[in-house]
């Protein structure tokens, strides 16, 4: 409505109607325009400066203790946008939970060791430094990363302990990971054995299995004749007296040609059936043997003629021996492969015959080892950098992937292959070189998921599916997420080969690989030498110092922990050890992306359950991954990446913040620049709200010009009751960790509530009425309460902008009070309204009522028939309940709709009810706008009305409900 629109413009500071009888428009230093971009920076010194982050820890000693314990974020690279969605998402946490009365201090911390570093490091300065040297530049690049990347986390407004981190490479950390490490081992967790692992030619290392990607590959497929070695024994499984003439072959498929060198042994399916086929090769009888299933498409792939001598089932094939296809090419492929029986066979497609490489897969590795095969009977020819060993014949010093053309060729020559195709399938590739992966068998050191511990407590895996249980997801798929990952993960590979990593500081026996019978004590000297001088002690150790004569028995072990380990103690190293102060265990939330259930969730339960037999959290909450607003991940060949500091740089931080807090964390989160456009508009709209409040409070001293609730016109007190409703839904909503559902709540309060109802009435009454009239206190007493509770229920969201506006409401003695800062603050305690719950009642029914008359007062006024709706006299007629509570507001009834006149008169029912609108006849004041006809009854002020001479010269007017 145009009136109301010209007295926010009068609000805005522009020009205001020329008049010898002004208005009430009281101004704010609060400035229309946030200029976030450029202002923002000053007040992230000033917190700095002014040591905000104490001054809330002050205020909030000895409230109950919250603890959201930071999943750390690799010390490499600058920040880029999901850093900054899981920063400022842990900020709100810490900061609502702060508002609801809780003591919640905030570590920030960083992982600091492993390869990527490491890999910097050989970059920069090659790859043969001297490993003191390499701990030197890694552990100064760490620094330098964590440096950059929290003054990127301090510019989102994100309050912390940041002068005083975790690092991961802090000295006390390194050793009390040690120690972990050492409990684990103590209890019986940890053991060394030969398995395949996932392995990086790249790195040179094993990987984790949050490591490991899958990516498209393109392989040659190939079935593989195994010749027959005991054609007797072939008949009496099939049921023959004897074979009839012709080759004999058992026939396997597989995509990883390089694994045939090292083939050990062969696995069917105890319950399938498998066939004796028949078929002409070039003109020669061949028999074959494969799943009788996949008979017919194996004579297809084969373009043979033939058919099916005699089946049998799988168990019957068990203990035969098939030669190597290769056996006749050199002697060391002159062997023999025994078939094992395995359950993981099936008849999907290839042969249902599967070739064993113990070396070079889990199952296979399993499987031989049940059958008694022993770790130093395993063929291992592959290096750890991707080629066979120089010895391998035929094939020595070539990496697998060349190999496999020769090998091919050799089984071409051998008159063991039978098919070849190209084969484009998901393969596993490493997560930092892109590069496939392959298991290798390698000694390593494992946490057993499923080991027995000393005290013949539950298993690693049982006491980590019992914690899953007790744990609280946000949101609850999580839960089954982390489940599965558990019920069937592997053991977990703790070592690495690299130096830049927390040494398992093991002294093993030269011969046997044994531990030195004094491990327990050993490795808490060498934790104590760790602590004084970091690492590097372990590398300096000459092992004489700590075994004396001994030490020419024994060596020190050479593996680095998995960094996975770094973080996953830190429950260990940081909550009861470095930062045991500010925290306790277990902590209260642990919150990251949702990719950590496999990564930091996961390490950080595996190594809890072992330590304290349950999770390091009570809570887990997961949040989505950035992309564009067509839903495709963020990057620089798509042109697409939005960077978190020129967004702070161009519209400031709170726009990011609100864009985060407005965004279901839930499923992806979509940024473009349109979308950043729209949260612009979003935040113009809660700002214009607060200068409104602060504005229109701008003289009301609360001490002095507060009117008792009691006594509070009737929408004063309901516009209280509205507010305290709204603080209690994002109270709730703080509680679950739902920031969208605040955010909406939040700009529909402005807008709705407050901007479309509540302070569109109250404008007549807050510029028209005397200064300190009783009604001009009352609007303003309700609007400071309100204020109060905005400012508190943004602060966690729109950090900068609540600041910034409390140091211009708060008053001098509040402001000294609250150590000159929104933070720490709690929430707002409204006086109680008696009759709160009646009035929130009431006026839902005349908010209701006032939507149709306003649809009427747009039509009359798009007819031209009036100006603004101050014109409008209304004439409602309303029957029962709606009746009563329009006749209940008497003369104040025209406040309500915002016209000059209004009356209503009861009608039978609802079938008569209506909404009449005629235009004034009477005199515009030109002050308040009103059209009265009381309007130039004083001679002496001949554009007033009797209203406004009244409130600037007399008693004042009687305001009791509007």
């Amino acid at each position: 409505m145009s009136d109301t629109k010209q007295g926010q413009k009068g609000q805005q500071g522009n020009k205001k109607p020329e008049s010898k009888y002004p208005v009430n428009m009281t101004d704010t230093p609060f400035p229309m325009r946030g200029d976030l971009a450029k202002r923002e920076p000053g007040w992230v010194k000033q917190w700095q400066d002014k040591k905000i982050y104490e001054r809330v820890r002050k205020a909030a000693a000895g409230r109950p203790r919250f603890v959201l314990h930071d999943g750390p974020p690799y010390a490499n690279g600058d920040i880029h946008l999901g850093h900054s969605v899981n920063k400022i998402l842990k900020d709100m946490v810490v900061k609502s939970r702060t508002i609801a009365g809780f003591d919640a201090p905030y570590v920030p911390g960083w992982d600091c060791h492993g390869m990527p570093i490491e890999i910097q490091i050989e970059k920069q300065f090659g790859k043969n430094l001297p490993t003191a040297e390499v701990l030197q530049k890694a552990r100064a690049y760490a620094l330098e990363q964590v440096d950059r990347q929290r003054a990127g986390f301090i510019r989102l407004g994100v309050l912390g302990e940041w002068d005083n981190p975790y690092l991961t490479m802090n000295f006390s950390n390194e050793a009390d990971e040690l120690r972990a490490l050492g409990t684990m081992l103590d209890k019986g967790y940890v053991y060394r054995g030969l398995k395949p692992v996932n392995w990086c030619f790249d790195c040179g290392s094993a990987l984790a299995e949050a490591e490991v990607e899958y990516q498209d590959k393109r392989d040659p497929a190939i079935d593989v004749g195994f010749p027959f070695a005991e054609p007797d024994k072939v008949a009496q499984a099939f049921g023959l007296d004897a074979l009839p003439a012709g080759d004999g072959f058992i026939v396997i498929w597989t995509t990883t040609p390089w694994t045939i060198p090292s083939n050990q042994a062969l696995n069917v399916h105890p319950e399938v059936t498998y066939a004796l086929v028949k078929a002409d090769r070039n003109g020669q009888p061949v028999l074959l043997i494969v799943a009788k299933d996949l008979a017919e498409s194996v004579l297809q792939r084969y373009k043979l003629e033939g058919g099916i001598v005699a089946t049998t089932t799988g168990d019957k094939l068990a203990s035969l021996r098939f030669k190597h296809p290769l056996h006749a090419a050199d002697p060391f492929y002159d062997r023999t492969s025994p078939v094992y029986l395995a359950e993981y066979v099936t008849t999907d497609s290839g042969t249902g015959v599967v070739h064993s490489a113990p070396a070079y897969g889990l199952e296979d590795f399993q499987s031989c080892k049940a059958h008694g095969m022993k770790d130093d009977e395993i063929l291992k020819p592959v290096m750890g950098d991707g080629r066979f060993a120089s010895t391998l014949p035929l094939f020595g010093g070539m990496t697998i992937w060349e190999a496999s053309k020769p090998i091919c060729n050799a089984l071409s020559e051998a008159g063991a292959l039978f098919e070849l195709k190209m084969f484009d399938h998901s393969y596993m590739h490493c997560w930092r070189h892109k590069t496939p992966i392959v298991y290798r068998a390698t000694s390593q050191w494992f946490a057993g998921m499923d080991v027995k511990p000393k005290d013949g407590g539950p298993t690693l895996r049982e006491s980590a599916l019992a914690g899953i249980a007790e744990t609280q997801f946000f949101p609850d798929w999580g839960q089954a997420r982390l489940q599965g990952m558990i019920a069937n993960r592997p053991d977990w590979t703790l070592s690495r080969q690299r130096q830049w990593g927390v040494p398992m500081a093991f002294f093993l026996h030269k011969e046997t690989g044994d531990l030195h019978p004094r491990t327990p004590q050993l490795l808490e000297q060498v934790a104590r030498l760790i602590e004084q001088g970091g690492i590097d002690a372990w590398h300096k150790l000459d092992p004489r110092d700590l075994l004396g004569d001994e030490a020419a028995m024994y060596e020190k072990n050479r593996d680095t922990l998995d960094v996975w380990f770094d973080s996953g103690t830190t429950h260990q190293t940081v909550l009861r050890g470095s930062h045991a102060a500010q925290s306790h265990f277990p902590a209260d939330l642990y919150l990251e992306g949702s990719d950590q259930h496999r990564g930091w969730f996961h390490s950080s339960l595996l190594t809890s359950s072992m330590l304290n037999g349950r999770p390091p959290y009570k809570a887990l909450l997961t949040h989505g991954f950035t992309v564009d607003e067509h839903g495709r991940k963020m990057s620089k060949s798509l042109g697409n990446v939005l960077s978190p500091q020129k967004i702070s740089d161009t519209l400031g931080a709170d726009i990011l913040r609100l864009w985060v807090a407005s965004t279901d964390y839930t499923g992806e989160l979509a940024l473009s620049e349109e979308i950043l456009k729209r949260v612009t508009e979003a935040y113009r709209r809660i700002r214009n709200t607060l200068r409104f409040l602060l504005a229109n409070t701008s003289d009301f001293d609360p001490v002095k010009n507060a009117v008792p609730v009691a006594e509070l016109l009737e929408i004063d007190r309901y516009a209280l009751a509205e507010t305290a409703r709204l603080q209690d839904d994002v109270a709730k909503h703080f509680e679950r960790y739902e920031f969208h559902p605040v955010v909406a709540r939040l700009q529909n309060f402005c807008s709705e509530d407050l901007g479309g109802f509540y302070l569109d009435i109250l404008k007549d009454r807050l510029y028209t009425t005397g200064v300190n009239s009783h009604a001009r206190r009352s609007a303003q007493t309700a609007l400071w309460h309100i204020a109060h509770a905005l400012l508190r229920i943004m602060a966690p969201i729109l950090s900068f902008t609540a600041e910034e506006a409390w140091a211009v409401f708060a008053g001098e003695q509040a402001y000294k009070d609250s150590d000159e800062t929104i933070f720490t603050q709690t929430l707002w305690t409204f006086p109680a309204i008696a009759d709160g719950t009646a009035l929130l009642d009431k006026y839902a029914l005349l908010r209701a009522v006032r939507a149709d008359v306003t649809k009427q007062l747009e039509e009359v006024r798009a007819s031209g028939a009036i100006g603004s709706s101050l014109q409008a006299e209304l004439a409602l007629k309303a029957a029962g309940d709606k009746y009563a509570t329009l006749a209940s507001l008497d003369d104040d009834l025209k406040f309500v709709f915002i016209t000059s006149q209004a009356t209503v008169e009861q009608v039978a029912d609802a079938a008569k009810e209506a909404v009449g609108v005629t235009p004034s006849d009477a005199a515009k004041c030109e002050r308040c706008w009103h059209y009265r006809r009381d309007v130039g009854h004083d001679h002496a002020h001949p554009g007033l009305c009797g209203r406004c001479t009244s409130n600037l010269f007399g008693s004042g007017e009687q305001r009791r409900f509007a």
